[in-house]
């Protein structure tokens, strides 16, 4: 099977160093997609966090919405499960945030762990096509810190935004 194709925008981010032609792909709008009706509020916060970025670096578009929404969802379900966890946590034992107690009386694995571990798993995958993990920015090259000048900066003289 092979490795996943990369688009075209994040091709030119990381500044093709196989020297491979870049296959034309449609252009994006440009425009920020809004986030889905059925989000929840961490769901929606992170969607506020990190659309914009990436549809700044023209990763996504609004044909991108289902793929990002996963994304986001995933990120909700995970930090719901975290939240129970610490509150299970916080009122019982830690063990009790590891393990229950059957009716039988066997030990199993805490159901929360594994909603965690699925929803993290989910994100981290939904993250890696967006390049939000840390190996596809040391890929591409990107410092989410750097800002970046206005394609207006230093035209008569404007230095983005600030009279020189």
């Amino acid at each position: 099977m092979g490795r996943k194709k990369k688009p075209a925008a994040l091709k030119k981010l990381e500044g093709n160093p196989g020297k491979k032609p870049i296959l034309v792909e449609p252009q994006t709008s440009g425009e920020m997609p809004e986030p889905p009706s059925h989000l929840d509020e961490y769901a929606i916060e992170e969607w506020e966090r990190v659309a914009e970025g990436l549809n700044l670096m023209g990763v996504l578009d609004t044909i991108d919405m289902a793929t990002f929404a996963a994304y986001c969802g995933a990120y909700s379900r995970w930090h719901h499960a975290e939240d129970e966890l610490v509150k299970i946590s916080e009122e019982g034992s830690p063990r009790d945030a590891l393990v229950i107690k059957t009716i039988q009386g066997n030990w199993i694995q805490q159901p929360l762990i594994g909603i965690s571990n699925v929803a993290a798993r989910d994100m981290v995958k939904f993250a890696s096509e967006f390049g939000l993990t840390p190996a596809a920015r040391a890929k591409l090259g990107v410092d989410p810190k750097k800002k970046t000048k206005s394609k207006f900066s230093g035209l008569i003289g404007i230095n983005g935004g600030k009279k020189e």
